[in-house]
């Protein structure tokens, strides 16, 4: 079974390690020793735990069939006369998004906005890591 060590959960969670380590000794995620004495999550435990943590509702999502919703801040915005595009930076990644000159306008964004990327796709792909 896959394990994740403190440092990697918090990454994968996007939160400090001290935060994961706060969560589970408050008792909110479960965690076992490794034959070394360091804390790990099982796979199963830490997804479970992420989807828990997703499962809250955005606040203001009203009602839609997108269940990507990627709150961040918009860092960058190329204009020209029809279209733009936007960078969303969603932790520490990077969202792209073309859209019309007009919806920017629109919207009111501009760097330093607060902003949801909201992504529904049916081509997405996963990758795994060798490791």
């Amino acid at each position: 079974m896959t394990t994740f060590r403190i440092g990697e959960a918090a990454e994968l969670l996007g939160v400090s390690a001290d935060t994961l380590r706060r969560w589970i000794d408050g008792g909110r995620l479960a965690a076992e020793r490794d034959e070394h004495g360091h804390r790990v999550i099982t796979g199963a435990d830490l997804a479970a735990f992420a989807r828990d943590r997703a499962a809250a509702p955005d606040s203001g999502a009203g009602s839609s069939s997108a269940r990507n919703r990627l709150r961040g801040i918009v860092t960058a915005i190329v204009k020209d006369q029809v279209m733009a595009q936007v960078d969303v930076q969603v932790g520490p990644f990077r969202v792209v998004s073309l859209m019309s000159r007009e919806a920017v306008d629109e919207l009111g964004l501009e760097v330093g906005s607060l902003a949801t990327a909201v992504v529904k796709s049916t081509n997405v792909v996963v990758e795994r890591p060798d490791r």
